[in-house]
């Protein structure tokens, strides 16, 4: 059946028409575009607006389906203009960062996920071990992910600068159950590495729909050996001529990321990681207009990290711990740190309470409550004193207790409509108060590291945030053809009870600051002509500092953090002019984005080879500029039918400008690209039905040369600590068994490619997954 000219211009902006299917959302749930703004009229809980003013992307579960080797749920993302997830293996669960057009993978708190209004992102700090909590959704659960690019909703806080992601799971309509099975195969050669890694994911759920009550159950399980991504070196000039130390054999020669010659001794962190997920959803519709939803989110984590040493001495035996020669050339004493051992056990609970009415009438309101907590963070890891093997027995070490650390979120929001759903005005408003709270105590084991209780005091952070919200923003139909968006957003900010200690006699306490600030929001859309629409959006964003850059000091066997309790909050205009043509069967946009960034927060690391950790300094950077141009066409039945077609290309000039307190590494920074933003961006993804039963997709990825540091001083990205760039493409075929079994198989990576974001990404894994629907 041919689709209208509308029905496929809504269809390329939301592929597949977020078209329902039994079990999934109903009409009014799905996003409605014109004049170039997105209506969403839902009735399920979500953290978007009902008018939004800005570029919107999005991806249904049956695209999901036919066309993503989906094992974790940022997978949904994998395609969509400008957007990576920097996924190092399946379940990861401490680096999985969102990166945006001028937001890179260090970045963590310049982007917000959200889970049916439920907040995922970790707004404790910002940086590779703050990545949103992923894990409390599974792929089999999303009904549709919508992505907004920018700030350009008065709705969302600062953090929103680079991306808004938010995920819409399943709520049954009827009686439903839902299985899947799935293996992955990675054979992995790096260096002295030569082995398979394997993975295993399980899930099921079952819901129902009876009268105005309506229930969904989700568990999950996975169990993944992910590839060593951390690499025990030596710089070759730190070397001493002479016989002193052990002769080993077995040294890898290469080059760091500033081409320093150096060996490389062995892996230093190889994940097996066991993960469960269970997820309870209740609505009640207490009135045809009226729905209570409540969601329990429970995630477990146990993994465990292990070295292996290239090194072997003259009787053949591994060598992990003493000084070594290698050709003649003696080197610093390998520690516990160089080949570290951790085992990790954290349990997240996450509860979302929601009452929302739905007339679409003059007025709607909605009350949302959130709550993330870490019920269980230990992380236990060996003393640098204490080396591999001898460690695996137990032996000195340290624990670092996160429990108690979280977030909660409150919500109140207002439509009014003052001439109805069909009037020239809908305005948006409401109030918002977010807390979080930091805990990490980390004490010395003189014992066994793996089991025995907390010793001395090692270090202590503590710090809570409070973020107080007010909102306001108009759509107004002023004209046929035109559309404004007019908003604002109101804010108070105050950071509290900051703690640092390294000892009982060292303790650091930190006075209470607070920060207002006032963000505008505008957007005007304008119907050129009946298959094109013109648009331009502009917007304040203030992203205010987390409660690690401030109070986080931490210092560990391998890693050190520097705070910095007098941060400035960063502040951005982003703007961006768009034009979004109907090609009948295809969308072609054309996006010109630009963001002027001052007092930029920023955290940078460099490796101390005298104290052999990595040591990360937080600051503000005084300006950076952002100007770029993004392309995406997405188009259904092209060249022949069943043929869809999606691709974009990006590209992006994003550079310091200012910055007067660079302090991480020597060097000028001034005109030197932004870390991790590559200036070349593209992807594209080719699905072709053969038939009802079979579909072929093989998608492809782009990103050109980057850097991770300011100075750009990192030109060697194909090495440990280097960023970068790389090509990739990705093969699925999915076979309908009958209507409710389905079978796929797959290839990541295809072509093999061996790229690198400080640690190293998976290399050609193979895919197969069997799925049962009812």
């Amino acid at each position: 059946m041919r689709l209208s000219r509308m029905a496929m211009a809504l269809a390329m902006v939301f592929p597949a028409s977020y078209c329902t299917r039994s079990g999934a959302q109903t009409a009014d749930d799905v996003p409605v575009k014109s004049l170039g703004v997105v209506t969403v009229n839902s009735g399920q809980p979500t953290s978007l607006p009902t008018q939004i003013p800005t570029t919107m992307e999005g991806v249904t579960r049956a695209q999901i389906d036919q066309t993503v080797n989906a094992t974790d749920s940022e997978d949904a993302l994998k395609y969509l203009p400008s957007l990576l997830v920097r996924k190092r293996y399946i379940g990861d669960y401490n680096h999985a960062v969102l990166s945006s057009r001028a937001s890179g993978t260090g970045n963590s708190a310049r982007s917000a996920v959200y889970a049916d209004g439920i907040l995922l992102s970790n707004y404790l700090g910002n940086g590779a071990t703050f990545a949103p909590r992923w894990g409390m959704v599974t792929p089999e659960e999303i009904e549709r992910v919508d992505v907004m690019y920018g700030p350009f909703s008065a709705a969302y806080p600062g953090n929103s600068v680079g991306a808004v992601v938010d995920f819409v799971t399943r709520m049954p309509t009827r009686f439903e159950v839902h299985a899947k099975v799935g293996y992955t195969d990675q054979p992995f050669d790096l260096y002295n590495s030569h082995t398979t890694y394997r993975s295993w994911e399980t899930s099921a759920s079952v819901g129902n729909k009876a009268g105005d009550w309506a229930w969904l159950l989700n568990f999950s399980h996975s169990d993944s050996q992910g590839q060593p991504l951390t690499y025990a070196t030596r710089l070759l000039g730190s070397g001493t001529t002479g016989s002193a130390g052990t002769p080993v054999t077995g040294a890898v020669a290469g080059a760091s990321n500033t081409n320093a010659p150096w060996a490389i001794l062995g892996t230093g962190t190889q994940y097996h990681t066991l993960q469960d997920h269970f997820k309870a959803k209740l609505a009640y519709d207490i009135t045809p207009t009226l729905r209570a939803s409540y969601t329990l989110g429970v995630w477990q984590n146990t993994s465990e990290g292990r070295p292996q040493s290239y090194l072997h001495d003259a009787s053949g035996q591994a060598v992990y711990g003493g000084v070594v020669n290698i050709n003649g050339q003696s080197f610093a004493a390998l520690t516990g740190a160089d080949f570290a051992l951790t085992n990790d056990n954290l349990t997240q609970v996450m509860h979302g309470l929601s009452v929302k009415s739905h007339t679409q009438g003059v007025w709607d309101w909605e009350v949302a409550a959130s709550l993330f907590d870490y019920q269980k963070d230990d992380k236990r890891q060996n003393a640098a004193s204490n080396t591999y093997p001898s460690a695996i027995n137990g032996g000195a070490g340290t624990v670092a207790d996160g429990s108690g650390t979280g977030w909660n979120n409150l919500a109140l929001k207002g439509i009014w409509r003052p001439a109805g759903i069909q009037g020239p005005h809908i305005v948006d408003f409401g109030w918002q108060l977010d807390h979080y709270k930091l805990r990490s105590l980390t004490s010395n084991i003189a014992g066994n590291w793996q089991s025995d209780a907390a010793g001395s005091l090692a270090s202590n952070v503590q710090g809570k945030t409070q973020l107080q919200s007010l909102y306001a923003q108009d759509a107004w139909t002023f004209a046929p053809r035109w559309k404004t968006v007019l908003g604002a957003r109101a804010e108070q900010w105050r950071a509290s009870d900051g703690l640092t200690a390294f000892s009982a006699s060292s303790t650091l306490a930190f006075p209470q600051r607070s920060e207002n600030a006032i963000s505008p929001k505008a957007a005007l859309s304008y119907q050129w002509a009946s298959d094109t629409v013109l648009k331009a959006s502009t917007g304040r964003a203030v992203r205010m500092p987390t409660v690690s850059e401030l109070y986080g000091a931490t210092s560990t066997t391998n890693s050190q953090y520097i705070n910095d309790p007098n941060l400035k909050p960063e502040k951005s205009w982003t703007t961006e002019l768009s034009a979004e043509k109907d090609l009948g069967n295809a969308l072609l946009r054309l996006t010109f984005f630009t963001e002027d960034t001052h007092d930029a927060l920023y955290s940078q690391t460099t490796f101390d080879s005298v104290a052999n950790k990595n040591i990360s300094r937080v600051q503000n950077v005084g300006r950076m500029q952002t100007n770029g141009l993004e392309v995406a066409y997405s188009g259904n039945d092209v060249v022949k039918t069943g043929l869809d077609f999606n691709a974009s290309v990006t590209y992006a000039d994003s550079v310091v400008k200012e910055n007067a307190g660079f302090v991480a590494v020597p060097g000028d920074t001034i005109g030197k690209q932004q870390p991790n933003i590559p200036k070349w961006r593209a992807t594209a993804l080719a699905s072709y039905r053969v038939n009802e039963r079979w579909t072929v997709t093989y998608g492809a990825r782009y990103s050109g040369a980057q850097y991770r540091t300011l100075n750009n001083a990192d030109v060697n990205g194909f090495t440990y600590q280097g960023v970068s760039k790389y090509f990739t493409t990705d093969l699925r075929v999915r076979y309908q068994v009958s209507r409710q079994w389905a079978a796929a198989l797959g290839i990541d990576n295809l072509n093999n490619y061996q790229y690198w974001n400080f640690h190293n990404y998976p290399q050609r894994s193979y895919t197969a997954e069997l799925k049962f629907d009812l």
